[in-house]
């Protein structure tokens, strides 16, 4: 960045501002033209500085605007995160519950298991009871007339007919109860498959929201880096371009210091504001005073080995 400004300056106050005139036989003009001329070129300097004062002026705007983008999108994000992190909120709530209700249907499904166990124990006594009447049916076929008499005795069952249903109700209800605990089983089966299945796809919703968070929180990143990365660069630009505005002064002040001293010297009174021509005027002098010292120099050099030669002939 300070190569490119350095070469910006130079190239503005070099090629545009400093603007070398073309060489004209201008002896002949009067002194009112030469004014003329003077204040055109001033004019024409003034211009070119001007323009590139609002060339200047422009890109600092521009910057300017591209900083308050990176302000409004940083603004966007943060309030993106905030939106997500209520989501996440939400959805952890909404998994706390459906977890809560994952519990009571296991605690329902192992009471169902208990009363299956229950009725599977019924089941197992009555089957135990009829095979054992079944066996003494088929052991004890004397025993029918037996069982005559006692249904002459017997007020709960009034014929043998009676025995033979309450059997048939007893395998009936054994069939039920295994029906019964076959469908329990079946829907237990299905609760643990939905439930796996849910958990699953929580879990796969739960991961993507962490990528999706740690993509946000790159972006972001990145972003408050590039933030700072050109605050820094507009922090450089505008004291590079205060201490070269410094430079550029003093240089002026010094260069018109001098100007002066060659006009009190050469008791001129020769007024030039262009500071490249004053350097050119003070270029001049000083090369003027160099050569009249050198001949001076060498005057003296010889009027002395004159002097020497003078004194040894005599």
């Amino acid at each position: 960045m300070t190569v490119s400004l350095e070469e910006y300056f130079r190239t503005t106050f070099e090629d545009k501002l400093l603007v070398k005139m073309p060489e004209r036989e201008d002896d002949h003009l009067t002194p009112a033209t030469r004014l003329l001329e003077k204040r055109r070129e001033m004019q024409e300097v003034e211009q070119a500085l001007a323009a590139q004062k609002e060339e200047f002026q422009m890109k600092m705007e521009s910057l300017q605007q591209r900083r308050e983008e990176l302000e409004r999108k940083e603004y966007q994000l943060k309030e993106s995160l905030l939106k997500f992190d209520k989501f996440l909120k939400e959805n952890d709530a909404k998994r706390a519950r459906a977890v809560k209700k994952a519990e009571e249907e296991k605690k329902l499904s192992k009471q169902k298991d208990s009363e299956i166990s229950k009725l599977a124990e019924d089941v197992g006594e009555l089957s135990k009871g009829r095979d054992q009447v079944q066996s003494r049916l088929e052991k004890h076929v004397i025993y029918h007339r037996y069982l005559e008499r006692v249904l002459e005795q017997a007020e709960e069952f009034h014929e043998i007919r009676e025995v033979i249903d309450r059997h048939g109700t007893l395998v009936t209800t054994h069939v039920d109860l295994l029906e019964r605990e076959q469908k329990n089983q079946d829907a237990m089966e299905r609760e643990k498959a939905r439930l796996a299945k849910f958990l699953e796809e929580k879990n796969n919703e739960i991961m993507s929201y962490n990528n999706e968070l740690a993509n946000l929180q790159t972006q972001l990143d990145n972003a408050q880096a590039s933030a700072v990365k050109w605050e820094a660069i507009w922090t450089h630009i505008k004291n590079t371009a205060a201490k070269k505005t410094l430079l550029l002064g003093r240089i002026k002040m010094a260069t018109h210091n001098l100007f002066q001293l060659v006009n009190k010297h050469l008791k001129q009174a020769v007024e030039m504001e262009n500071t490249h021509e004053q350097l050119s005027k003070i270029q001049t002098f000083i090369l003027d005073l160099t050569q009249i010292t050198q001949e001076i120099k060498r005057a003296e050099t010889a009027a002395g080995t004159t002097s020497i030669f003078g004194g040894s002939s005599s």
